[in-house]
Parts: structure tokens; sequence; C-alpha cells
């Protein structure tokens, strides 16, 4: 690459479209485009349940996007092999598990100069051999970056070299919150939020029996579970409610595309989850400047200062969240508090450019 020359960088993730590694990828390539700092392309590897609906959008608003097989992992690898020969990208940013395992065999394949191995989770789904190939990529990767400083000791935990091991918070759109968030708590409807995809993942069923310890203390708070997933996830925690006696409190939004204007008339924004990496649907709440409150697990407890920005509860523990969305409930001032904080916090550290300037400047490192 020439001295005055963008850098060309190739964004590898899965096209599930429903966690937060697409979302980081899909942001980081808008940036790239609208900052003009990097010749950025979006790859994303399609699944039975990729919806090519959204892959259209993307392409309709102008973002370099191109899509790989999932059939195979081998099919996977091959056809970014001959995508990296044609885009010749200097940098190659894998995305997610198990992606950025094929994605660096494609890179290397393809002899792409720097290749970069974002993680996305406290928890993945490494077995001894699917370790061992990620420790050998990682002789032969530039960084290997974690979402999050919960996530960058997770994998030095892992063995993976600590000269390479970085963090880098992820961030949001900020501009849809900037009048989003300006009601008072008081103001806003007494319920609750959870933006969360339907999986094995998320504890949606510690959240709906507290509510149903709420219900027997005399609170009866309206409940909204936004988000896609798998059909069997979903179906479960439908007849939970149902088994808790609490359907005509829970709403099934499904996918929405307003979640800021429903973020800024709730009260309280809620992430029941058993592992993260850092959630964007948590800094969203607090960029809303609701009362957030989160599973005490790594990710979450980076983001949120219990007492401060907003309060965390035991997971897998319907009792402590059940006292913890009580006080919300119940007192004002602590809400209006915690969401003031949390709103300004939000502004101030998870912002989009914040992100995208931390990736160009980690580009600019391993490439100069």
């Amino acid at each position: 690459m020439s001295a005055t020359a963008l850098p060309r960088v190739l964004h590898f993730v899965t096209g599930g479209f429903t966690g937060g590694a697409t979302q980081v990828a899909v942001k980081l390539v808008t940036a790239a485009g609208e900052r003009g700092d990097a010749d950025a392309l979006l790859v994303v590897r399609r699944k039975r349940h990729t919806d090519s609906r959204r892959i259209d959008e993307l392409r309709e608003r102008g973002l370099p996007i191109d899509t790989v097989p999932g059939w195979s992992h081998l099919a996977t690898v091959l056809a970014l092999v001959r995508i990296c020969r044609q885009f010749r990208p200097d940098v190659l940013i894998a995305h997610g598990f198990s992606e950025h395992l094929w994605g660096r065999y494609a890179g290397l394949l393809a002899g792409v100069p720097y290749l970069v191995h974002v993680e996305h989770n406290t928890r993945e789904r490494y077995t001894r051999w699917r370790l061992a190939q990620a420790r050998w990529l990682a002789a032969r990767t530039a960084r290997i970056v974690g979402c999050s400083e919960g996530v960058r000791l997770r994998l030095l935990e892992l063995g993976f070299p600590a000269e390479r091991v970085m963090a880098i918070d992820n961030g949001i759109n900020l501009a849809p919150f900037a009048t989003v968030g300006t009601q008072p708590i008081v103001e806003r409807d007494p319920s609750i939020l959870m933006v969360a995809r339907f999986a094995r993942q998320k504890d949606h069923a510690t959240l709906l029996r507290a509510i149903a310890l709420l219900r027997a203390r005399g609170l009866r708070p309206p409940v909204q579970l936004a988000g896609a997933g798998r059909d069997s996830h979903r179906q479960a925690v439908e007849a939970l409610s149902r088994e808790l006696g609490i359907e005509d409190q829970v709403q099934f939004l499904g996918v929405v595309r307003d979640i800021p204007q429903r973020l800024g008339n709730t009260r309280i924004a809620v992430l029941s989850t058993l592992y993260e990496g850092m959630p964007l649907a948590l800094i969203e709440g607090m960029a809303a400047g609701c009362a957030v409150v989160g599973s005490r697990v790594p990710g979450v407890r980076e983001i949120i200062q219990h007492g401060i920005n907003g309060l965390l509860a035991e997971p897998r523990d319907p009792q402590s969240l059940a006292d913890t969305l009580e006080s919300l409930l119940r007192d004002d001032t602590l809400a209006a508090g915690l969401g003031a904080e949390a709103r300004r916090q939000a502004f101030e550290h998870y912002g989009l450019a914040r992100m995208a300037d931390d990736y160009a400047a980690m580009i600019a490192q391993i490439v100069r």
C-alpha cells in the first residue's frame, strides 16, 4: 500500500443480523465510507436463517457488500479466497465465532497481508480442536480484539498472545438518541423493555419469573420483549409467561425498527443474560436515558457501574432481579438519577465515532 492510498479493509462476519458482531461490522463499513478513511467491503456468510431482505437493504443504502455460502466451512473459505483475490484487502477483519477461523484461513490462502480477529463474547463454543486452531491462527494474526475489557481478559485466559490482544469497546450510532431520551423518567410509561434475540445466551426466563414475583407484590409493569431469534426459544418463553399467569403483561414485539423511540418512552431497559461481550442493546438503553438493569456478568458489569449509571442483578436469580426492578419502579428519584448518568456516559464513551476512530487507529498502526 502506498503512503497516500487508503487502506483496503474487508470485514467478514456471520449473516445472521441478530447479533452484535454483524451490527458492529455493518457500522464500521458504513463509517469508513462516510469518513473516507478506508476502502471497506463487508462480506457476510449466508446461513439458513439469513434474511436476504437485509442484504438487499444494505445494498440499496450503497453499502459495499458481498456474500459467501455458509453450507460448509470449505465452501465458505474458498468463496472468501476468491473475493479476497479480487478485492485485494490490506487487512481482513474477521468478526465473531466461528467466522474468525474461516475468515483467517481464507486470508492466509489469499495472501492478505494483515489479519485481525475480533471476539464478540466472553463465552464461545470453543472445543479443544477449535481452540487449537485459533491459537495457531493467532501466531499469524496482527491483532486480536476484544469488544470490551471483559472479552480482552477472557482472550488472555484462553492463551492468546498478550502482545497482540487489545480491547476496543463497541459503540452505537448516537444520532437517533439526540432528541430521544429527553423525556423525564417520571413522565414515561412505567414499563420494562428488553431488546434481545431469543437464544440460549439470553435469559428471558429469569426476567419473567421476576415479573411474576413483582405481581405478587402488587406491581404489574407492562413488559415488552423485542427481538427475533429461534422459534423454539421464543415459544418456550411464551409458554412460561402463560404458566406464570403474566401473559397479560408481556408483549412479544418481534423485530421492530423503532427501538430508540420505544426506549425513549420506557422507564426501564433490562438485559437479563447469561454472558455477553459488550451488549449494544444495553448501551442504547443508556443513550435513551432509561434506568438500565443488567445481569452481573462479564461484558455487562464493564458498562454498568452499580448504583451510578444503572443497577446489576445476580444472573439466574429472579429474586435479585425482582428486587432491583422494584426499587426502580417505586423510587422515581433513583430511576431518574441513574437514567441521567447512563445517558451522559453513553454519549461520552460509547459513540460510533469513537469506535470507528479506535479501529482506524489500529489499522493505521498495523499497515504503516
